[in-house]
């Protein structure tokens, strides 16, 4: 395959990212118009040929614009198919519905298998994501899924801006207690957990600590924080068993609904997210609120799977 046979899209869902990718792999984002008619459907006009060219298409889901976004996805991946491309790839760094992965009540639908069958609809054969909310999503598709992890990016953030000698990992639920533990390995640190019982979805009725944080940076680690009602309580928690410091370290910072006033008046020191998911305007509102970018990370597995090499180096190592 030609080394100039790559061609990089986006949408209108986070275009920074899709910059800073193409700028870390040296390319010019092709031209694209995405516009939004005033029936609210969505067109898309690729600007350049795609013919033959192996293609990636980047687009994440912006809080309050999820469905748009998707469709954006979609129809820019049917265009590139229907003009010839050779292979497309889907970058989704955070999944949308990927929290409806099981069918947890009566009647409920498993909405991240209907996304899974819509991308392979409309053209997609390859897929790149970063810290699925359940792995074994990549089983509702029959095309590669490269599901990347911010963990090598996380654990640098973490010993380059933390006296992390005297931290204690903490799972904010039983759910990520595995991410957790893998980081606390890495780092040689010890791991504690908070059981949450909910008395609704969304909202935590009562928590318990299991483990030591005495006098320790407690480092909350998950994978979205949405509304930050469960971080919010759990700096609480920590706080309460004497906890030196609360700092919060998440993938994808969703941040939706009242989450950035909670964050302000939480127990919490500072807020870590990766820009899978835009938040600068959330930054203006929350000076606790801190970027990781992954974009360098994203933009190395664009490049190996364009060059046929493999990415499970990934996994455990941080491009610097």
């Amino acid at each position: 395959m030609a080394a100039n046979s790559m061609k990089l899209l986006t949408g209108n869902s986070h275009p920074l990212l899709a910059r800073r990718v193409a700028d870390r792999l040296g390319i010019d984002l092709t031209k694209v118009l995405v516009v939004q008619h005033s029936n609210q459907e969505t067109s898309v006009t690729i600007g350049e040929s795609v013919r033959d060219e192996d293609v990636f298409i980047i687009q994440s889901t912006a809080p309050g614009e999820v469905n748009d976004g998707l469709m954006e996805l979609l129809i820019m991946i049917n265009a590139c198919k229907t003009a010839s491309a050779r292979r497309i790839t889907a970058v989704i760094p955070n999944f949308p519905y990927a929290r409806q992965d099981k069918k947890d009540k009566s009647r409920a639908p498993i909405s991240a298998k209907l996304i899974a069958n819509m991308l392979q609809t409309a053209g997609c054969n390859h897929v790149i994501t970063m810290d699925l909310h359940a792995s074994q999503i990549q089983g509702f598709f029959n095309v590669p899924v490269d599901n990347l992890y911010a963990e090598p990016s996380m654990l640098r953030y973490i010993r380059e801006n933390f006296d992390y000698r005297n931290a204690v990992i903490v799972s904010p639920d039983a759910g990520g207690a595995k991410r957790a533990t893998a980081i606390a390995d890495r780092l040689d640190l010890n791991f504690a957990l908070i059981h949450k019982e909910r008395s609704r979805p969304n909202e935590v009725s009562r928590m318990v600590l299991v483990g030591d944080v005495q006098n320790k940076i407690a480092i909350l680690v998950d994978d979205m924080a949405d509304t930050c009602g469960t971080l919010v309580k759990a700096a609480q928690t920590l706080k309460k068993h004497g906890a030196q410091e609360v700092v919060a370290i998440v993938t994808h910072g969703i941040l939706s609904g009242n989450a950035i006033d909670s964050i302000n008046k939480s127990e919490i020191g500072r807020v870590v997210v990766t820009n899978t998911v835009p938040h600068d305007e959330k930054k203006k509102r929350c000076p606790k609120l801190h970027t990781i970018d992954i974009a360098p990370t994203l933009a190395e597995a664009c490049r190996r799977t364009h060059n046929g090499e493999s990415v499970s180096f990934l996994f455990s190592h941080a491009p610097t």
